[in-house]
């Protein structure tokens, strides 16, 4: 069992590239497979999660190779090869989800398979609109595994009751091979990478307001540069924040705007951020920002904005822990079905260390400013981000923590600690 003992610090310092977007690289292997053609990806995430991806489409006969550590070079045929055995999605939710929709519309059958935690969450929401379109889906209590009997689709007007950017991008993937037009409506706009990169590789795709609606398109292959990671960026930000004498530079860091709710959540409380540079990348935002220790107030986390942070919310828990007054997160049901139980995991584990913390149904009460303890054993639950979430707590803890399994990490972020020793000094 991997273990790490969090060294309280005195400040963080210096310059850091965040590590790649860890959604925009899932995508970016998918659409290239998709492709007649070369593609050439730059900087690709090294974290667990795409790599599945990558494996999937390894085993549909696409032909991959990294040029160097950070360079994947992708050549396709446009059609993908019947699998010889099952398609292991590993932990990775997103590989999963979007793989079905673009599987569903072949002309061959596959089986989707995860590891025991992926095993336990929900697939009925991506089920249902694919058998809406025509799709032949075998699953037992709508979880993994997945049997997935290929055949001829058609176009739907989806209305989602989840802003929810895995949901909508299997929808518009199947809607790729559907006859008609496709269209997915959310209450919410979610994250939009999937639009954005269908777009820049030539996808017939228009996006009014929260409806995004696609054709039957031909992906044309591109070189697709990938960003840092805004998701993976929130632990260092949250950092800098809550420890004395920090002040850092985060550097070619992804300013999507369905991704920089952490950023708004940020400036409400009054924290010291501010934008440096900001440019646009194969059709995505991106730039450098700087972050200081800040005095921070209490802010409600709640609406449009929980899709834009969804993944940032167990580190903000962890930042409002040391902020004045009361932070209210609603509206975060969802929570409730990613790698853990997020809502109840992070109060748990933040509760053992001090916190003054309280679960809702759909989200949780901070109250502030609260001394952290430390001195305890932490739980990760097999979930990476609250692992690394809790390795932030344990910065500012009064005494040392020691994590459970942190080597979870290495699912979205094999980097983490080495890229926070660059910066502690």
């Amino acid at each position: 069992m991997n273990k790490s003992v969090v060294k309280i610090t005195s400040g963080l310092r210096g310059q850091l590239e965040i590590p790649a977007d860890k959604s925009i690289s899932h995508r970016a292997v998918m659409f290239s497979s998709l492709a007649k053609g070369k593609s050439i990806i730059k900087n690709f995430s090294q974290g667990q999660d795409p790599l599945s991806s990558l494996k999937v489409f390894q085993a549909m006969g696409v032909d991959t190779r990294f040029i160097d550590n950070r360079t994947l070079e992708i050549v396709s045929s446009g059609e993908l090869m019947p699998p010889a055995m099952t398609l292991n999605c590993g932990n990775s939710g997103t590989t999963m989800r979007l793989v079905s929709g673009i599987l569903a519309g072949q002309n061959f059958n596959s089986v989707l398979i995860g590891d025991e935690s992926l095993s336990k969450r929900p697939m009925k929401r991506i089920i249902e609109p694919l058998e809406l379109m025509g799709a032949k889906i075998k699953a037992i209590d709508n979880h993994a595994p997945l049997s997935i009997f290929g055949t001829r689709l058609h176009g739907i007007n989806y209305v989602s009751k989840l802003a929810s950017a895995q949901v909508k991008s299997c929808i518009l993937l199947a809607g790729l091979y559907a006859e008609g037009k496709t269209s997915v409506i959310e209450p919410y706009i979610s994250r939009d990478h999937t639009e954005r990169m269908l777009k820049y590789m030539g996808a017939d795709i228009d996006v009014t307001g929260k409806t995004v609606t696609i054709r039957q398109s031909e992906l044309k292959p591109q070189i697709i540069e990938i960003c840092g990671d805004i998701s993976s960026a929130a632990y260092f930000i949250a950092a800098a924040l809550v420890v004395p004498k920090s002040k850092i530079i985060l550097k070619n860091l992804g300013l999507n705007p369905t991704r920089t709710g952490i950023i708004d959540v940020v400036q409400s409380m009054g924290g010291n951020i501010k934008i440096l540079a900001q440019r646009q990348v194969a059709g995505e935002e991106q730039g450098d920002i700087e972050v200081e220790y800040s005095e921070l107030k209490g802010c409600n986390i709640c609406g449009e904005l929980i899709p834009r942070l969804i993944d940032e919310l167990p580190v903000i828990a962890v930042l409002a822990t040391q902020a004045e007054g009361d932070t209210i997160v609603k509206d975060a049901k969802d929570l409730r079905n990613k790698e853990s139980d997020r809502i109840s995991t992070i109060v748990n584990e933040l509760k053992k260390i001090g916190a003054d913390i309280e679960e809702l149904e759909d989200g949780f009460v901070i109250h502030g400013k609260t001394k952290l303890t430390g001195g305890a054993e932490i739980e990760t639950y097999h979930d990476h981000r609250l692992a690394m979430s809790m390795y932030v707590a344990g910065l500012v803890c009064e005494k040392q923590i020691l994590i459970k399994d942190f080597d979870w990490v290495n699912i979205s972020f094999p980097e983490f600690c080495k890229c926070f020793e660059k910066l502690i000094y």
